[in-house]
This record gives C-alpha cells, structure tokens and sequence, in this order.
C-alpha cells in the first residue's frame, strides 16, 4: 500500500503521447484487450467514449462469468480516468506527459470499499500488482505498435 492508504500502484512510461493512450483508457471496447489479468472478456452493449459520469457494462470471467456496470468517477481528459462498480473500489489511470513519452500510473484503490478488510484479508490488492504490470505492459505494446497482446 501506498503511504499507508488503501491503494496500490504500478507504473510504465510508455513512448507515446498521452492523448493516444488515453483514447484507449476512454474506450471500453478496448479493455479487454490491454486487460493484464485475463478477467475482463468484452464489453456489453454500445461502446462510447467514456467521460464522467457515464456508464458501461462489461462481461467479465472469474472462474465463472458475471457482468459488471461501471461508472466513470473521475475524469481529466488525457491526465485522469477512474471507474468503480458496486464493490466501490476504482481502477485509476494517471498519465504524466515527459520528455521520452507519459509515465502512466495505474492504481486499485479501495477506500470506501465496504468490503475493503476482505480484499485486505485475501491478499487481493498484492495479487492485483502483477496483473497490472501486464496491463500498462499491453497498453504500451497497443499504442506503440509493439508486439500484439496475447
């Protein structure tokens, strides 16, 4: 956890700038794509690009297949984006524009999450970091024209 707070991070700085990557981030047909984790399998019904407030549906498969709806809870356009469903924990993508490029910062926070002390209790914010390594890992190979995720 970051500085004690209910949240952990990783980050990539990926060669390209950040309106291109974040046209990726505000897109949720493209989700499954970068997804590192191998749980979010495609996204339901219209796809539009995401601004704050809106919400989208994606199918999702943790050993069993379930649908989420998220809402878009925090939004800069090309600096910020975050989500959260009903389990009230976000999924945060920061971008910082740099000489070579935008460090991206991709953050599980569960502040507020009501079921916060069972994620802490599993372990489930530890297992998340190596999944979310493999996200900004395909996201940079997507926007960079890097090899085609797995």
């Amino acid at each position: 956890m970051a500085d004690g707070k209910k949240q952990v991070s990783v980050e990539r700085v990926i060669t390209a700038p950040p309106e291109k990557i974040f046209d990726v981030l505000a897109d949720p047909a493209q989700h499954a794509v970068i997804d590192g984790s191998g749980t979010v399998q495609h996204a339901r019904g219209n796809s539009i690009r995401l601004t704050l407030g809106a919400k989208f549906g994606m199918s999702m498969r943790l050993g069993l297949p379930y649908p989420v709806t998220n809402t878009v809870v925090e939004f800069d356009e090309n600096r910020r984006i975050a989500w959260r469903h009903m389990g009230r924990h976000r999924w945060r993508y920061e971008l910082q524009p740099i000489e070579s490029g935008t460090r991206v910062t991709e953050t599980f926070d569960w502040n507020g999450a009501p079921l916060g002390w069972l994620y802490e209790l599993t372990g489930l914010p530890a297992r998340h970091k190596p999944n979310m390594e493999g996200t900004l890992e395909r996201l940079d190979d997507l926007v960079t024209g890097g090899a085609a995720p797995a």
